[in-house]
């Protein structure tokens, strides 16, 4: 029982990083100019996408996310 105590505690400290990261990348985002954003190849309406797909690569540990983190499709 303690173990299982000790383990949600665990899961909820993370969770809670992993939410204060994410708050901090869309603060950072968000106060960068239109051609700031255009430089690093996202636009504003694609922020919530790009740290959603990021966080989620992230929690998988998948292999499969683009290099440098680039997650714009070739046209």
């Amino acid at each position: 029982m303690l173990h299982f105590i000790g383990n949600l505690g665990h899961e909820l400290a993370g969770a809670l990083a992993g939410w204060r990261r994410r708050q901090r990348a869309y603060a950072e985002l968000y106060a960068l100019d239109d051609r700031s954003l255009a430089d690093i190849g996202i636009t504003r309406s694609e922020i919530p996408y790009v740290l959603s797909r990021a966080g989620a690569s992230r929690d998988s540990h998948s292999a499969e996310a683009p290099a440098e983190g680039n997650f714009r499709h070739a046209a």
